[in-house]
Parts: C-alpha cells; structure tokens; sequence
C-alpha cells in the first residue's frame, strides 16, 4: 500500500488568536463566532475545557464559568491565508499536498516512496513538526497508509507517530476516542449513551443500522473508518510564481523608456494576481546588465495594492536613485501577493485598462508617419474560401469599447470566444508527409514543435467550378508541444497547406 501522511494543526485558529494576543498566555482562550455576548464558542484551549467551557456555548454563559476567560473572532481570511502558508511550507516535504476542505488545520500528504530519498520516514515527519514549529504552529503527525487511520492517529496525543504496517495502524486506531474526532456534537452524545466511545466500539456497529437510526453522517464516518470508503489526494496544485521578463533588443538606459517597460510587463502580472484574488505586496525587479551583472531592486506599497500607477511611481523612485554602471538588457518582475479585499478586486475589475481616445492618438501618429494605409482593420466578407471571407479596410477611428463587469464578460453580451483561428496571410506549402507514419507521427513544423499526437477532421471545402475546381481537406493538428495547427490537403494540387493556428 502507498504511504500516506497527516499533518494536524490542532485548533488552527485559536493557534492565530494566540499568536495575535500573546499577553493573552497563561489564561484560558477561546475563539468566538462574533464578538458579542451571545456569540457561540467554536474552539476553546486546554485551560478553558478544563473549565468546562466547551464548543457550542455561548461566550455569555463561559464567562460565567470562568471571568477569566479571553475570546476573539478569527475571520475566514485569515484561516485560508493561514492554510495556505501551511500548504507551501509542507509542499517543501511532498509535493502532493491536500489541505482538508472541512477542517481548517488538516492536511494530506504522498508520502510514497519518500523510504528512497529520506533516510527514514521518522526523520522526515520529525522534520516537518520542526519546520511548523519555526513558523509559529504546533503540529502533529502521523504516517500511515489510510486516510482516516492517519487522520485519527493524530488525535492519540504524540508529536510524531510512524506506523511500519497497515495492522500496526488498524490496532492504534481502534482505541481513539469519538471525542477526540470532529464529529456532531449531537451524534457523539448519542453514541456516548450507547457506551460507544471509542473508534473500535463504533466499527462494531453494523453499518447499515447506523444510517437507519443516526442518518448520513454517522454512516458516512463508519465507512471511512472501515474502509469502505476510499478516496484519492487530492493535492492543492503549486502556485508557481508570477514573474514576467522581457529582453531588450537593445541595451537601455534612459529612466523614462524603462518605466515604460515595467508597465508593459506590470499589467499582465497585476491582472493575474487579481485573478487569483490577491492584491500586490512586494515587486522584486531584476535588471541584467549589458556590460554583465545583475542589479535586484524591490518596491513595497505602504498596503496591498492593484493600483498600477502607484506601483510605478514607486518604481521611478527606485530606479532614479539607482546608478546603473551600463544598459539594461533584460528585465524580470516578480510579484508577491496576498488576500485582496472584495473593494479592491471590484475597483480593479471596473477600472477600464485599456484608453480609446490614447489608442486613436498612437495610431494618428502612425498613420502620419506611415501612410493612411498603414492602419486598417478586418471586415467580414462574403466568400467560399475562408481567405475570401474577409477585406482589410482602413481604420478611421478606434472602436468604442465597452464595459466589462468582474467577470470579464460584457454587458448583455454572449461569452467571449476563447480560441481565435489565426491565418496565414497566403497557405503555406509543408513537405510531402511520409507514407510509413500514422497520423501521430508527422512533424509538420519541424522537431521542435514536435510530432503530431492528435488529427481531428477531415472538414472539406469544395467547389469553384466557376473559376477552377477546389477540393480541401481542413484537419486541425495538434503538436506535442501544445500547438493546435490547421492544415488542409488539396485534392487537385496533391499536397498539404498550413493555413493557420489556433491561439
């Protein structure tokens, strides 16, 4: 059986309310669900059980018990940026990390075939309990080969459990106690009048009477800890970092015509954090020199931030005050985030980034400088062949644009297309393709593009008999590399065409 680790963080947010009160040690703490009297205990510490001052109480009645009693109210984005702070720092130890959606603290981990590349699975669980503790949490783990064996063998009490075989696991398992579990309140009370107060007490009952008589959830956790059930990770995919980097055609060192490519490159980067709802923190930005050396700079806005024109300002900042000793050739911005507020998601996304009345000056001064000509735009036609289904006319002025709202998508309009066909401006000749090669195994546009892994078609266009005959054969194309090609075979001509890609 594969290796499986959990990590728990026991009570999550009562660990950030600790932290965020530390004058609070040595009294009994409780995390609250609104700071008001009768607002409901939903973690309380050691200290505060003792007292008896249990989840589910209101704070009113729990003072009552203990004046002692310190409480707070631990908001949702603090718990999700917590765990996703977890998330990264045990993503160092297995790359596959699932964090629990139910229970905030609780976390996955692939532990297979770490045996080769640790010198023992003790060590290495032992590591990442250190490796919490540095952050700030205390931590448990257990390393298994179940979901819920793991998961129950946290709440045993022991820093760091390793289990050598399924049995071993089975065994500890069945003396935790229900009350140790995250179950209804209600439920375990239920049981707890049965005598079932145990793990192996609860996998005697029969399965079937349980739904009957405590309902679904009480079936749902009797099949997990049998076995019954049985669910893959599912591991939170990495967060790679947002950089963006350009390389100049030539070396650059006047201060205006740098700015104008941070922004060039801060934009895209400032639209990709908003995607994933977070607002700017820090901007690294690092500039290769020509004469060689590498310079690294970084701006911090006072707040998080999607305000680009305050982010360049501070870069303008930056950058005059430095002393470049040569040009600049290439240019990397990476970008740090964290949770943005719901107003500055909503002002980014109603803030239009694109400038029409800018747009039509630029391409005023083009066509002064190039000919009227010079700036035309397509025009749906009318026509057989699809190079015939278009005309270039000239662009008078700039479309208007309109709003969008955050989701993108315009007013009272369809949903955007997200593939564009780009044709070529005339069908491109390919070498004959070999007989000896399945459709998979043709590389259309050379070895670096890859051979073809997939022929979708064929799509065939006719015709023209009053001017010549026409017979093609449209198939799209797509490369190992990623590449979505259209081609067609012309009958008459007994060749293949690149006629364009998809985008």
């Amino acid at each position: 059986m594969d290796r499986l680790a959990c990590v728990d963080v026991p009570a999550l947010p009562l660990q950030l309310l600790v932290k965020r009160h530390p004058e609070w040690a040595g009294r009994p703490v409780a995390v609250v669900d609104r700071d008001h009297p009768q607002g409901r205990i939903l973690w309380a510490d050691e200290r505060a059980r003792r007292a008896r001052i249990l989840p589910g109480m209101r704070y009113a009645a729990a003072l009552a018990i203990d004046g002692d009693l310190r409480a707070g109210v631990v908001e949702r984005a603090e718990i999700e940026s917590a765990v996703r702070r977890l998330t990264r720092r045990l993503q160092r130890f297995s790359p596959h990390v699932e964090p629990s959606a139910g229970e905030p603290g609780l976390f996955w981990l692939d532990a297979g075939g770490l045996e080769r590349l640790q010198p023992s699975l003790l060590l290495w669980a032992r590591r990442i309990v250190q490796a919490l503790r540095e952050i700030g949490f205390r931590a448990r783990i257990a390393v298994g080969f179940t979901r819920f064996g793991t998961y129950a063998a946290t709440r045993l009490g022991r820093e760091v459990l390793v289990f050598a075989d399924p049995g071993a696991e089975q065994d500890q398992v069945r003396h935790v106690p229900l009350a140790h579990l995250r179950i209804d309140p209600a439920l375990r009370e239920a049981l707890d009048r049965l005598g079932v107060r145990t793990v192996g007490a609860f996998l005697e009952l029969p399965a079937g009477g349980l739904f009957e008589r405590f309902g679904d959830e009480a079936h749902r956790l009797h099949r997990l800890a049998s076995g019954a059930a049985w669910a893959p990770l599912a591991p939170a995919p990495p967060r790679e970092p947002l950089v963006r980097r350009a390389e100049l055609d030539h070396p650059e060192g006047d201060l205006e015509r740098l700015l104008f490519l941070v922004k060039r490159l801060l934009d895209p980067l400032l639209a990709e954090l908003a995607t994933r709802g977070q607002a700017l923190v820090r901007l690294a930005i690092e500039l290769k020199l020509d004469a060689g050396g590498v310079r690294r700079e970084e701006v911090r806005p006072a707040a998080p931030t999607l305000d680009a024109a305050q982010i360049l300002e501070l870069t303008r900042l930056r950058l005059a005050s430095c002393c470049l000793p040569s040009g600049v050739a290439e240019i990397a911005l990476t970008a740090r985030g964290r949770p943005a507020t719901p107003a500055q998601l909503r002002l980014f996304a109603d803030n239009p980034r694109r400038d029409p009345r800018a747009a039509s000056r630029a391409l005023a001064r083009v066509r002064a400088e190039f000919g009227e000509a010079a700036v035309a735009r397509a025009r749906l036609a009318e026509g057989h062949l699809p190079e015939a289904r278009f005309l270039w006319e000239p662009l008078e002025r700039f479309p208007s644009v309109r709003r969008r709202d955050p989701s993108g998508q315009e007013a009272g309009a369809m949903p955007p297309m997200t593939l564009v066909r780009d044709i070529e401006r005339a069908p491109q000749a390919l070498p004959p393709r070999p007989h000896h090669l399945r459709d998979d195994g043709w590389l259309i546009r050379g070895a670096g593009h890859g051979a073809v892994t997939r022929f979708i078609g064929p799509y065939v266009v006719s015709g023209g008999w009053w001017r010549k005959p026409i017979h093609r054969e449209y198939h799209f194309a797509e490369t190992r590399r990623g590449d979505l090609l259209w081609v067609y075979y012309d009958r008459p001509q007994r060749r293949w065409f690149l006629h364009g890609h998809v985008l």
